[in-house]
């Protein structure tokens, strides 16, 4: 068997909008300055306090705290009055159900997402059981430290060699070197694809039909 684990936030779904400004309301809430889109964007991938503490280097533990609350608060005001939108990015859905259908190959997630987040994006694609396991920033350390690939890895029972990790950040792909498996960059989401190769992507593709391509290429 072999397994492919997908990151969520850039990868599967366009989630940018909420991010930004869920940020963009938690730092004014604290009175501190907007920060530009790109560099909010930028930590994409990481567990929120360590996202937080990237984009506020000088803070202070406390106003650290309040600002991941703050984000927190900002992001589920925004999902309740509908405010944003986390669509799939094209030809997603018809790639994971593809995979899905094949006797070799397990689906996994490792995301900065919380549990709830991903547990949302399941029950709206019906993916609860296309996926046999989902590491989260709510039980794992944060990317690029390879506990998320190693206890995917544990829970599918598959080793090294038959595991590939898939995101668009590079905090993806040095998880991915640091867990010693193949990652495969995409181009659709927060990070230069240039950073993306730097970071050891094996390849970066560009749409959806090109990352099938090279997750054939992987499977043989």
């Amino acid at each position: 068997m072999k397994l492919v684990i997908f990151d969520c936030d850039g990868t599967l779904i366009d989630s940018q909008h909420g991010i930004v400004e869920s940020m963009s309301r938690a730092l004014a809430d604290e009175g501190l300055r907007p920060l530009p889109r790109e560099d909010i964007l930028s930590v994409v991938g990481l567990s929120l306090t360590f996202a937080v503490e990237r984009l506020l280097p000088s803070a202070a533990p406390d106003v650290v705290a309040r600002v991941v609350d703050g984000y927190r608060n900002a992001f589920t005001e925004l999902r309740q009055d509908k405010s944003i939108a986390e669509p799939l990015y094209d030809g997603i859905k018809d790639l994971v159900a593809t995979l899905n259908a094949r006797h070799d190959v397990l689906l996994g997630v490792a995301t900065g997402k919380s549990i709830r987040g991903v547990n949302r994006l399941f029950d709206q694609h019906d993916w609860h059981t296309a996926f046999v396991t989902m590491q989260t920033a709510d039980t794992n350390m944060s990317k690029p430290h390879p506990e998320m690939i190693e206890k995917a890895m544990s829970e599918a029972g598959v080793d090294v060699a038959d595991t590939v990790m898939i995101g668009d950040t590079t905090f993806d792909i040095e998880m991915a070197g640091n867990a010693g498996v193949r990652g495969l960059g995409v181009a659709w989401g927060y990070h230069p694809i240039d950073e993306l190769h730097r970071a050891g992507a094996h390849s970066v593709a560009h749409d959806s039909a090109a990352l099938s391509d090279a997750i054939d290429q992987f499977l043989g």
